[in-house]
């Protein structure tokens, strides 16, 4: 048997990683500036990460959420401290995409209703209902193709009223930056005008937080940058750091009830644990702020080049576009100065390093970059 090929691979094997350093079967180091799609978030390999998997595997893996878990209520009351959501509820699952699945639905049994507003250049994942949120015809398939979405442009509020006034809207979904739709960040005042319109119309707000958060922004989650508070917020990717684990934060005024969500892997204790992990690592070693200071020093110190033609995002989600394709740029970056990095569409390099890079981690890809950009 051999595997399906959907993955386009670069022909690099990793082995071993810490922090932002990966090295190949050939003992070729790299600099990671990409954290395999924004999972790494406290660097790989960390001890304590290590340390709290070990330990958990040595007394229960796994059982199902038919008993108690005390660390799904750690991590609940943890989640809450950190992000300032205290008051919200937590529902565990596996990965970001069911996590949107899961707000989708929520928002739906909230409000009777059965359509969701997205925004064009979004990702919201690649299950059924998910991939339907996403606006990209490429990966929907015709079984996808039935749920009622409608696709409004970012930052266009009069756009979206018109639609919530029909009457029939359970929620408009919105990244708290758009990843790989190009790292386009939502003004502040739009995502102000959804919260308001939300409220107006009797819809939910949904914030996919998946990759914009868990401290990547410099604020724990993108959208408290606008000074909001959606009805539901989607986590995946950096919240565990490579283990497979997701979750929604639910709003106050939602009500539970026996059966309505559920999951067999969903808040896992070596998931929680390594989320567990995870939370003290961001606290103890400020990386929210790490990944703020050295996000805006990049910026500061990109090189100047026309072939450049913007550069964008907050923190660690930063996105430098060009007028041109990037391909070879990037594959200049891996294979000649040993830097992974990734891309959103053909034109932009998408930079999702790990929270804990070092400035000085920073000048060394400052330094190829410019390299590149001139041999290329």
């Amino acid at each position: 048997m051999e595997l399906f090929d959907v993955y386009t691979l670069f022909n690099v094997t990793p082995v071993h990683a810490r922090g932002c350093t990966v090295w190949d079967d050939k003992g070729q180091e790299y600099l990671d500036l990409y954290g395999g799609h924004a999972v790494i978030s406290v660097g790989h390999s960390h001890p304590r990460y290590v340390a709290a998997l070990t330990e958990q595997l040595g007394k229960i893996g796994f059982y199902s959420n038919s008993v108690r878990n005390p660390l799904q209520e750690q991590l609940a009351r943890r989640i809450g401290e950190v992000s300032g959501y205290e008051d919200y509820s937590l529902f565990l699952d596996n990965s970001g995409a069911e996590s949107n699945e899961n707000a989708a639905k929520l928002a739906s049994f909230h409000t009777g209703k059965d359509r969701i507003i997205a925004f064009r250049r979004s990702f919201h994942g690649r299950t059924s209902g998910a991939v339907a949120l996403t606006d990209n015809p490429a990966i929907v398939s015709p079984f996808n193709a039935h749920h009622r979405v409608t696709f409004c442009d970012l930052n266009d509020a009069d756009g979206v009223e018109r639609e919530l006034a029909k009457g029939d809207v359970a929620g408009v979904i919105v990244e708290g930056i758009q990843g790989c739709g190009g790292i386009h960040v939502p003004e502040d005042r739009f995502l102000r005008d959804l919260e308001r319109l939300c409220r107006q119309y009797g819809a939910v707000l949904i914030l996919d937080e998946v990759q914009s958060g868990y401290g990547r922004t410099g604020k724990f989650f993108a959208h408290q940058w606008a000074g909001i508070r959606p009805g539901i917020i989607t986590l995946g990717k950096g919240i565990a750091n490579g283990f497979p684990c997701g979750g929604i934060l639910i709003a106050p005024e939602f009500q539970a009830r026996k059966g309505m969500l559920g999951t067999t892997f969903g808040g896992n204790y070596l998931a929680c644990a390594c989320a567990l992990a995870v939370l003290d690592i961001i606290q103890t070693e400020h990386l929210v702020e790490n990944a703020y200071k050295v996000g805006e020093y990049i910026k500061e110190h990109l090189p100047e080049s026309e072939r450049i033609t913007d550069v964008r995002g907050r923190g660690l989600m930063l996105g430098i576009e060009f007028g041109e394709s990037v391909a070879p740029l990037r594959q200049a970056l891996l294979y000649d100065k040993h830097i992974f990095t990734g891309v959103a569409g053909g034109n932009m390099i998408r930079l999702l390093a790990p929270l804990c890079l070092q400035e000085s981690e920073a000048d060394r890809f400052l330094e190829a970059f410019n390299e590149v950009l001139a041999a290329k």
